[in-house]
């Protein structure tokens, strides 16, 4: 594809990683808003449920429902918040952050392995090279 129209790439751009975002996600072990969550707590730190609905942008008992979930399985624990005695902190557990990097690693290991099958050595530096350009679009 040799496009110079935004809309055009914008569209492509969206199809190619949307496929292999949902290509990735099949043989996950954690639900995508479960994943989502433990990612937060592992880069952020403990939140509340409300901050985490909120970075989520969906409703708080939606997000208690996924705290609840995530809390049976052990991959998060509940705290009382240090400042205010009516909150609970969530924070992800070791067996969550093991979790989350499980599933992170598995999904890196599946894209390495198509870069290696299915990429010439100079396609692969194509791609590399790319990376910087995809990150400054957000």
């Amino acid at each position: 594809m040799e496009s110079t129209d935004p809309l055009e790439t914008a569209a492509e751009l969206r199809l190619a990683i949307g496929t292999l975002v949902r290509a990735l996600r099949v043989d996950d072990a954690l639900p995508q808003n479960q994943a989502a969550v433990l990612g937060w707590l592992v880069r952020e730190g403990p939140r509340t449920t409300a901050e985490l609905a909120d970075l989520q942008r969906v409703r708080h008992q939606s997000m208690a429902r996924t705290v609840a979930l995530l809390t049976d399985a052990g991959l998060v624990a509940q705290q009382p918040h240090p400042t205010d005695g009516r909150k609970l902190l969530v924070t992800a557990t070791e067996a969550g952050t093991a979790a989350l990097r499980a599933q992170r690693s598995r999904r890196e290991g599946a894209i390495a392995a198509a870069i290696a099958d299915r990429l010439t050595p100079a396609e692969h530096r194509r791609l590399s090279e790319a990376i910087p350009l995809l990150r400054r679009l957000v």
